[in-house]
């Protein structure tokens, strides 16, 4: 295996815009609360930063939506898409920056506005680049999949499956309501998510995160120049990511219990930061909760439950705030909100907050190390990615 990036850089400033309705926002408005913030938090000037990597899926064209935006004229500025990862990869692309010596400080920002660019989940995506044979179905639909397949899997009647998809919505849905930058920050009911309109069964719309607009933005340096800066640096443990195959769809022992592109960049992620045990080592992690049983296959894939019992981790609150693993505590992209490119970051912001013990209500006692997970695309066409951070070096 390859050294890697562990303990190489550090974040030493980080930014994130509240998700939500943004329809008096441009992108352009929206990079400049994340990045401002970020310099801010760092303390420096915007002059410092010697390259920067956007995440964007559809928000802006080329490097020179961002450089416009925020005045930074010459800087040389790397636009990344890669699904919902997009965010992710471009901060993983800024820490190899900065390791490699190609630059002294880099910046990685996300940013997606969506609410008023005609883009939603419901419908289709088309054939795209390949020959016409794949499946042409919604987000949704496609990710509904996986309820079915666990609950008769595992043996679960579905008026209990459903409940512990109710239980995940629940939880995240209580941790945002302690979010000032949640887009949805209210408590929800299991009565309410049970009862909620149907969009592609068993799931209803309290198990589908919604579509939104936001930016988040993080400054990076080398990690034995991280205290010139700030007292409370985040260290950079691990950075993987997986692209699959994509046969998924055509191979007969795909099941929709486990998405393989998790199980990859998990392992690479936990050799690269010295993880044996994720459900013991990790303090808190934030995953890629587009849908409520997406959450509940992640929880196998990583590791944080053994196969077939992640559901039971549910009911016992094991991911719950005050829980021996505390998963989403910022309220995931069910409360929160999904931003595409944002995403990937503002899960690493929470981080940044949890390590600071600035997260108010969400608070975890003492948190050592996090963890932050993206999936995009569909369950048996994806890239997935898994980071690690933590508050200390070694």
């Amino acid at each position: 295996m390859a050294k890697g990036i562990r303990d190489q850089v550090a974040i030493i400033g980080m930014g994130c815009t509240k998700f939500g309705e943004w329809w008096d926002k441009s992108p352009s408005d929206l990079m400049v609360d994340a990045a401002y913030e970020a310099y801010e938090s760092a303390g420096i000037d915007p002059k410092q930063i010697d390259a920067c990597w956007l995440g964007t899926l559809s928000s802006g064209n080329a490097g020179v939506f961002l450089s416009g935006a925020l005045k930074l004229d010459y800087v040389p500025v790397s636009r990344i898409e890669n699904f919902c990862a997009s965010g992710s990869e471009a901060f993983r692309n800024a820490c190899y920056g900065v390791a490699s010596g190609a630059c002294d400080m880099a910046m990685a920002i996300g940013v997606e506005k969506l609410k008023d660019s005609g883009y939603s989940g419901l419908t289709g995506t088309g054939a795209g680049d390949t020959d016409g044979t794949e499946p042409n179905i919604s987000a949704p639909s496609s990710f509904a999949l996986l309820a079915p397949a666990y609950f008769h899997k595992y043996g679960i009647e579905p008026e209990l499956g459903k409940e512990v998809l109710s239980r995940i919505a629940m939880k995240n849905h209580a941790n945002g309501a302690k979010n000032p930058r949640a887009q949805y920050r209210k408590a929800v009911t299991m009565e309410a998510c049970k009862s909620s309109p149907k969009v592609a069964a068993p799931l209803g719309v309290m198990d589908c995160s919604g579509v939104s607009d936001g930016s988040a933005a993080a400054i990076i340096v080398r990690a034995e120049d991280a205290h010139k800066y700030t007292d409370k640096p985040m260290y950079v443990k691990a950075l993987a990511i997986s692209s699959g195959p994509g046969d998924g769809a055509f191979d007969p022992s795909f099941d929709f219990t486990s998405i393989e592109e998790n199980i990859r960049a998990a392992k690479m992620a936990y050799a690269e930061a010295g993880v044996t045990n994720a459900r013991e080592q990790i303090s808190m992690a934030e995953v890629h909760d587009c849908f409520t049983p997406t959450e509940l296959v992640i929880y196998e894939d990583l590791g944080f439950s053994p196969r077939g019992q992640g559901w039971k981790d549910v009911l016992d609150g094991t991911f719950e705030l005050t829980g021996k693993l505390p998963v989403n505590p910022d309220g995931g992209l069910k409360s929160f909100g999904h931003p595409i490119g944002a995403s990937g970051l503002r899960m690493l912001f929470e981080m940044w907050l949890q390590f600071r013990g600035e997260a108010g209500e969400r608070q975890i006692n003492n948190p050592k190390l996090g963890l932050t997970h993206n999936l995009g695309g569909r369950p048996w066409k994806c890239v997935a990615f898994v980071g690690i951070v933590g508050k200390e070096l070694g």
